[in-house]
C-alpha cells in the first residue's frame, strides 16, 4: 500500500503513530529530509531484525523517487510486517507539493 505526501503531512499533523524511515544514503539525509530515521537501502534485510519489535505498526519509508522504497517495503512485507505504506514519488513529490 502506498501514501501520497498529502496523507503523509496530515497524518504527522496530527501526531499519529507510525514509523517514518528514510532508506536513501547519508548524504542524501543530510541535504533535505521530512524527519524520518535514516536506514539506507543498502542496509535491508539487516534492519529488519532491529525493527521486529515494530512488525504490526504501521511503517512508512520513503526515499528520493519512491523506487528504493518500494523494493525495501516489498523486503519488509516478505519479513512478516503487516503494514508497510510507500512515500509514492518520495522526496521529489514532498518537494513538489511542500517546497524545501
Amino acid at each position: 500500500m502506498d501514501i501520497d505526501v498529502q496523507e503523509l503531512k496530515a497524518k504527522q499533523a496530527r501526531g499519529d503513530h507510525f514509523i517514518l524511515i528514510d532508506v536513501r544514503e547519508p548524504v542524501e539525509h543530510a541535504e533535505f529530509n521530512i524527519g524520518g530515521h535514516l536506514i539506507p537501502m543498502g542496509h535491508f534485510p539487516e534492519a529488519a531484525d532491529h525493527l521486529v519489535l515494530h512488525k504490526d505498526e504501521e511503517i512508512v519509508v520513503y526515499c528520493r523517487s519512491g523506487r528504493r522504497s518500494a523494493t525495501v517495503q516489498y523486503m519488509l512485507q516478505q519479513a512478516g510486517f503487516s503494514n508497510v505504506r510507500n512515500l509514492t514519488g518520495g522526496i521529489l513529490a514532498w518537494q513538489e507539493a511542500f517546497g524545501r
